[in-house]
């Protein structure tokens, strides 16, 4: 095997969970050729990852850098893959991985696929069993998606996230404010189902102060920053606003945080890539599929009363997030914060 297609265009944290696979096709397969097809605006972590040779990137949403769908499909072809291997589980996404003219086009089963007509692009399938792609019981993603390289004969172990450490001007800044020693706090989520109520994340952030004598940095991407002030404003001073940052630099804040509170978002996935004690805060998506996959992190959960799984918007009046309150976060950062003290 010599040249290998990854077709895997978003999101973010998607993205981070598929490293794993690069890394592993890697250690296989030293000297193939590993090129990635991405969305372009997603293309940033993935230029962190040294174990790809090429990213190839498609502007699908009309707006941004890279090429679009029929460029991409031209450059697909002159790649010359023997293998290409379909992560996101799309019509889309498949029809690429099928363009690609691989003589081998791998994609998952029918019922863990997000859209099933998916599956007549496929030669071979992976089935990871279970109840489907957003049953109850399934295990974590990171692990799905390193399974579907069995049909490879590649059988990983453990997952792997090779990611380079970059010079970044913010978070040194953070460094130096924080004498080196703080939290992150994470109040944004692409899905409003996702989002802890920013007055609970400022009394974490006080209570951090007070028992731990511990900075909290709120973080925030586009369209987050009223978010992010909210919390801040709430904050009593315990809370310090980050500058916008690009995905370097949330991946060097996040090595040198202390912890890191939030919900299910790429951020919090960056995260746990980059080993930072973690203490998720979970209700329409579970824990043991989208949460972080060390042993060692903590999640407060209410996906085993949530009504609306996967939603992006709650069916009820009160999200199931609102169950949650300060001191159920707070014991959670002590176990977690114990956890790490003990490494």
């Amino acid at each position: 095997m010599k040249r290998v297609l990854i077709v895997k265009l978003g999101a973010l944290g998607d993205i981070v969970h598929a490293i794993p696979v690069a890394a592993a096709l890697r250690r296989a397969h030293p000297a193939a050729r590993i090129d990635w097809l991405v969305s372009a605006k997603h293309r940033g972590i993935l230029d962190l990852v040294p174990v790809i040779d090429r990213r190839l990137v498609i502007n699908d949403r009309g707006a941004g850098a890279g090429g679009g769908i029929l460029d991409a499909i031209r450059e697909l072809r002159r790649g010359q893959y023997d293998v290409a291997l379909d992560l996101q589980g799309l019509v889309k996404s498949a029809v690429f991985a099928r363009s690609s003219g691989a003589e081998r086009v791998v994609g998952f089963a029918s019922h863990y696929l997000r859209e099933r007509f998916a599956r007549p692009f496929y030669t071979e399938v992976y089935d990871p069993g279970g109840a489907g792609i957003y049953g109850a019981g399934e295990r974590h993603v990171v692990f799905t998606n390193l399974g579907l390289l069995e049909r490879l004969g590649i059988h990983a172990v453990a997952p792997e996230f090779p990611i380079d450490r970059v010079e970044s001007a913010v978070a040194a800044d953070i460094s130096a404010r924080t004498a080196g020693r703080y939290a992150l706090l994470n109040p944004g989520a692409a899905w409003p189902t996702k989002r802890w109520e920013p007055a609970r994340l400022a009394g974490v952030a006080a209570a951090l102060r007070e028992q731990h004598a511990l900075a909290s940095v709120v973080i925030w991407g586009p369209g987050e920053e009223a978010l992010a002030r909210e919390v801040v404003a709430a904050s009593s001073g315990a809370a310090i606003l980050s500058p916008k940052t690009s995905i370097s630099d949330l991946v060097e804040l996040s090595r040198g945080a202390t912890l890191f509170v939030s919900g299910d978002t790429g951020p919090a996935h960056i995260a746990a890539a980059v080993g930072t004690p973690i203490v998720g805060i979970y209700g329409p998506t579970r824990p043991s599929r989208n949460g972080p996959w060390s042993p060692d992190d903590v999640t407060v959960t209410r996906d085993a009363v949530c009504q609306c799984h996967h939603l992006r918007r709650c069916r009820l009046k009160t999200m199931c997030l609102s169950d949650i309150q300060v001191g159920e976060v707070l014991g959670a950062i002590e176990r977690r914060l114990a956890g790490a003290r003990r490494v």
